[in-house]
């Protein structure tokens, strides 16, 4: 019998709301554990996407996150093309950034990867991933936002 993933454990152990389930998903370290969890939420009804994004924070990428989270969660059906949804989505975003861009003057590289859910009041962005201005300082960074949908 094959042993059970930790994320299957760990949902089965807490139960789920859409910020829980968004962390969860952005925190999986490999493809296994992210394709085991997703079909998990599939099982579940969970609606959910993930994607990823890397680049320097200089420059557009505070845009470049907002563009990836609207297109991943339209692309997905996570939210649809209207003002309300796409302002919930972008807020919960907003939010997340907080916990993964840094206050530096200094340009600083920052992968990322960023889990979508939404039930049927709120919608979560997750992002989990690592910054540095310098390749030997690399430390990891985690987000999470949620908005009333």
């Amino acid at each position: 019998m094959e042993k059970e993933s930790v994320y299957q454990r760990v949902f089965n152990e807490a139960g789920s709301t859409a910020g829980y389930n968004a962390l969860l998903l952005a925190l999986t370290r490999s493809i296994k554990d992210e394709t085991f969890l997703k079909e998990v939420y599939k099982k579940q009804g969970v609606r959910f996407v993930v994607t990823e994004i890397g680049g320097k924070s200089d420059g557009n990428f505070q845009d470049k996150i907002n563009r990836a989270v609207i297109g991943a969660s339209l692309n997905e059906g996570i939210v649809s093309k209207t003002p309300h949804d796409i302002h919930a989505v972008l807020h919960a975003a907003e939010e997340a950034k907080r916990g993964i861009l840094v206050n530096t003057t200094s340009s600083t590289n920052i992968a990322i990867k960023i889990a979508i859910v939404r039930d049927e009041e709120w919608v979560a962005v997750a992002m989990f991933g690592e910054s540095s201005i310098h390749p030997i300082t690399s430390h990891e960074r985690c987000g999470l936002g949620m908005m009333h949908i």
